[in-house]
């Protein structure tokens, strides 16, 4: 077989959002450089980043209750929320600039306005509900957000989800009008239009089988080209691994000494679609509940109107599963050989430590149709089964390392940067929130290993995301300014809330 070769500046192995992301901002910054792509899929967005294997939920804490923890003393600790909040605030800056900049069109593509809703049951539930609504209303951040736990409200705000409900227990919502939808696929889709305009050398059908480390210290990443079966070898000074759950194995490969003991844990997620007209019309917002014990916070039930291919249409779920697979076009055999020996203990503890886990996911995938009917009759009390079917999401590999806080082999929910000292290197690990902080978590890579550049970038950073390096919700004009100009430009002034 031939072997060709060549040299670049920068290579980006997965064509997902992530990538889409650090391409866009090193062609805004660095236009000079040559970049190539790597995906082994035959377009952009397939895995994690396609529209049908996420929620689709502009992550912003508006209504995702794990973004909030109670303490001991009974108050409530809202930072997470409020940093998750602030990292999206800098992807709508970026998307901004890159309609504004004619670097993408139609964004009504790709985002929607959207309310997000908080839904609980139980005097417990309903109590810690009112608390967050009090800790958050009265943030900048979160201002318009309403509390209600009168069913006459709640029938206003959601319909469907009222309709037939025993009110015997206690229930209680909370509402924002400044949420969205967001069709990440969509989005990835648009960036790599770009980025092909832009002269990035985006190479499909093209699978990464190893990485090692020239004695100049660049990077020999070597590539199959499966439809001609062709391997390829590509030297970089520069490589990020963005594949989604196939970034851990790859990472591996690198043999750094971050890539050690760290491994992942795959969990799969099921979701139902309306397949009713009439049903989808009744709803109009994403309505997120509580997870339930043991559940992981990727879990958390939440019924969504969603908008895909500009259609209106209602997702519920999601469902967890489990299978071996990193991807969904992934091979049974992940798993077991992501276990090596610098890992192994690490592996083990984890097991130890997530039974209950373990447990929830084993009930999941034993749920029949009529059983995920009974968790989604919780939302909508007289859901027919013949009006909905079932799609299979995307696959979520959650990391597991060694931390002081949580001791050896501990489970990580979020999203997880791993860099080389030198900064040559770079991986994405994780799931939520994930998409909706890409812009956030590339910024952090662009901190992390290009430093020496970070001040001759950092006014072009600034003219892009203008809160960059600053606090939103310790500059509420500037907050109010930016939300305000990026709803605009996002065409989201429809459900936007303004300053008043």
């Amino acid at each position: 077989m031939n072997n060709t070769k060549s040299n670049t500046d920068v290579i980006l192995i997965g064509a997902g959002i992530m990538s889409a992301t650090l391409g866009a901002l090193l062609k805004e910054l660095a236009p000079e450089w040559e970049i190539k792509v790597f995906e082994k899929l035959p377009q952009p967005g397939e895995e994690s980043s396609n529209e049908w294997n996420n929620a689709g939920t502009g992550h912003s804490a508006l209504c995702e209750l794990n973004y909030t923890t109670e303490k001991p003393d009974g108050t409530l600790d809202i930072s997470k929320a409020i940093k998750i909040n602030e990292q999206f605030q800098l992807s709508r800056q970026f998307w901004s600039f890159l309609v504004n900049s004619n670097l993408i069109s139609n964004p009504q593509d790709f985002i929607m306005p959207l309310p997000h809703m908080s839904l609980v049951q139980g005097e417990d539930n309903v109590d810690f509900l009112k608390k967050r609504f009090e800790a958050l209303s009265i943030n900048p951040l979160f201002k318009g957000m309403e509390y209600s736990k009168d069913p006459e409200k709640l029938k206003e705000w959601i319909p469907l989800i009222m309709e037939d409900r025993n009110t015997n227990e206690p229930i209680a919502a909370t509402k924002i009008d400044s949420g969205t939808d967001v069709n990440f696929g969509a989005l990835t889709r648009m960036l790599f239009d770009h980025l092909t305009k832009q002269d990035v050398a985006v190479n499909y059908n093209h699978s990464v089988k190893n990485l090692k480390r020239t004695k100049d210290g660049a990077w020999e990443v070597k590539v199959r080209n499966i439809e001609s079966g062709v391997t390829e070898t590509h030297t970089a000074k520069f490589v990020f691994i963005g594949g989604g759950g196939g970034s851990l194995p790859l990472l591996q490969k690198t043999g750094i000494p971050e890539s050690k003991h760290i491994g992942g844990f795959p969990v799969s997620g099921l979701f139902m679609v309306c397949n009713n007209p009439e049903v989808v019309a009744q709803h109009q917002a994403k309505v997120y509940g509580k997870a339930k014990v043991g559940a992981p916070p990727m879990s958390v039930p939440h019924l969504d109107t969603r908008y895909i291919d500009n259609k209106k249409t209602l997702l519920f779920g999601p469902f967890a599963g489990f299978t071996p697979k990193f991807l969904k076009t992934g091979s049974y055999l992940d798993l077991i050989r992501s276990v090596k020996p610098n890992n192994l203990f690490t592996m083990l503890a984890a097991g130890v430590k997530n039974m209950s886990l373990t447990k929830y996911l084993i009930q999941q995938v034993l749920l029949s149709n009529e059983k995920r009917m009974v968790e989604l009759r919780e939302f909508i009390p007289n859901a027919k089964l013949e009006d909905w079917d079932v799609v299979v999401a995307g696959q979520r590999v959650q990391v597991i390392k060694d931390t002081e806080a949580g001791g050896k082999g501990t489970l990580q929910f979020g999203t997880e940067v791993v860099s080389a000292d030198d900064g040559s290197i770079a991986a994405l690990l994780g799931a939520s929130p994930g998409a909706s902080t890409a812009v956030h978590v590339m910024l952090e890579v662009l901190e992390k290993c290009f430093p020496q550049h970070m001040n001759k970038w950092e006014p072009k950073i600034k003219a892009m995301i203008p809160s960059y390096g600053l606090s939103l919700v310790d500059n509420p004009e500037l907050f109010h300014e930016i939300h305000a100009s990026t709803a605009k430009t996002l065409g989201l002034n429809g459900n936007e809330q303004t300053d008043n």
